[in-house]
């Protein structure tokens, strides 16, 4: 995945990244609220060399400062810890004592600055106070030659012993920081997660990839009327899109019967071939839609017809085509599925379908099937067959790489045509939007910049 891809994948899961951060912002606020403040008491000492002349200056200091590890050393011994545990104000272990104490030189110098850390504000600068007493008298007394002689090293308090004002724990600013990091990292890693787990279609690259066939529109979401959108929508133009298609193919070729169908049920098969149907009796074309899913018939109760007789009936031989022709507005005939069969499969694959088709074929220009899912049944391969061409409806960011490609895999089994696919119900927002141009449209006209300052143009 390059950077165009993570910022895609970054867009279209913003909601876990968000809810990752704020997730981790709660937790740290949380854990920060219910930590007991930590206060420290800090002193910086200096060590020096009594020295006889000028002469003796660099050696006593780089003895002082070879010796400073070994004096951060003794202030967490049992030599400074011991004494001063347990002492009143104190109450504390020698191992307590020593977790308290930390030591760091000041580099370049031989100064070490010293810090006690407590929960407790009076006790952090109380045990301060008595580690810096014995600190000294520890190191004078080790640096002692002998008993009458005075320590070769001087310990002299340069800073403090001083309390932070502020608690130096919890620090709230670096653990939200920390917990923005971390909230951040978790999102992308399970966007990422998400995005190799989903095997959804989503664009029309990857549909036109899975199908080795092309797109021939995608078609946005309409919250209006289920079958026919207003006629200015966007999803009617990305139906008058397929409509073109397929009339250059059929300039090409004979394309007279067509099939629509999906892998799936619920990808808006029907929705799309009514659509398809209404747009080619606008064009001024005799057209026949089809309702060829005889297991759960849809168009008659959607379009306010009857359902009594339609096709089933036509292909048991009970009646013939014109006498369960339904019209439905200017140039468009609804033929319904009549009543449900026991034998769907068996009638759709019969010589009296192929009969049927070949009719439909003479009397009307344009015959869509709506025809059932290709991968429950065997119906709608069995009416593909029997078409000029054949479109796959597949529902973005539902339908999955492999139902696509099982789909495609039983149309090319039974020799259909595969004119192309429709990506549909691809959503109006996010990184997989369909571009739209609802202003131009909708018919909205510019507004005048200023009396003169332009003449309309026929456009």
């Amino acid at each position: 995945m390059g950077l165009r891809e993570y910022l895609r994948v970054a867009r279209r899961h913003w909601w876990l990244l968000a809810a990752s951060v704020a997730l981790a912002l709660v937790v740290a606020l949380i854990v920060n609220w219910n930590t007991t403040p930590v206060y420290a008491a800090r002193v910086t000492f200096f060590f020096s060399t009594p020295i006889a002349g000028a002469s003796d200056l660099y050696p006593a200091s780089m003895f002082n400062v070879s010796r400073l590890s070994t004096y951060a050393k003794l202030l967490t011994s049992d030599e400074v810890a011991t004494p001063i545990a347990g002492t009143p104000g104190v109450d504390m272990n020698p191992r307590e004592v020593r977790e308290a104490i930390s030591a760091e030189t000041v580099a370049d110098t031989v100064m070490m600055e010293v810090t006690v850390e407590d929960r407790d504000r009076n006790r952090a600068m109380l045990l301060l106070t008595r580690v810096t007493l014995r600190f000294e008298t520890a190191v004078e007394d080790l640096e002692r030659p002998a008993p009458a002689q005075p320590s070769t090293v001087k310990v002299t308090v340069v800073s403090g012993p001083a309390l932070d004002e502020d608690p130096v724990a919890p620090d709230l600013l670096n653990n939200l920081a920390l917990a923005l990091v971390v909230g951040l990292v978790v999102g992308a890693v399970g966007s990422v997660g998400r995005e190799v787990a989903d095997h959804t279609v989503r664009t029309a690259e990857a549909l036109q990839a899975l199908a080795s066939a092309p797109v021939l529109a995608q078609v946005p979401m309409d919250q209006g009327a289920p079958f026919v959108s207003p006629s200015a929508s966007a999803r009617t133009e990305a139906l008058r899109e397929i409509r073109t298609q397929v009339q250059c193919a059929a300039a090409a070729a004979s394309v007279k019967t067509l099939a629509v169908t999906s892998a799936v049920p619920g990808e808006g098969r029907s929705a799309t071939a009514c659509g398809l149907a209404w747009l080619f009796a606008e064009a001024g074309q005799r057209v026949l839609v089809v309702d060829a899913e005889l297991r759960r018939p849809r168009l008659a109760a959607f379009l306010g017809r009857e359902d009594s007789a339609g096709l089933s009936t036509i292909l048991d031989g009970t009646a013939v085509l014109e006498q369960v022709l339904q019209p439905w507005g200017a140039g468009l005939w609804l033929l319904a599925s009549g009543r449900t069969p026991p034998n769907p499969s068996e009638l759709l694959s019969s010589p009296r379908m192929t009969e049927l088709v070949d009719e439909a074929r003479k009397k009307f220009d344009v015959v869509i099937f709506d025809c059932p899912p290709l991968l429950p049944v065997t119906d709608a391969g069995v009416v593909a067959a029997r078409t000029d061409g054949t479109l796959l409806v597949v529902q973005a960011r539902r339908t999955t790489a492999a139902q696509v490609t099982g789909a495609v895999r039983v149309l090319h089994a039974v020799n259909a045509t595969l004119l192309g696919c429709v990506l549909n119900m691809v959503t109006n927002k996010g990184p997989d939007a369909v571009p739209t141009y609802d202003a131009y449209l909708s018919g909205a006209k510019p507004a005048r910049k200023g009396r003169g300052s332009w003449r309309r143009q026929p456009s």
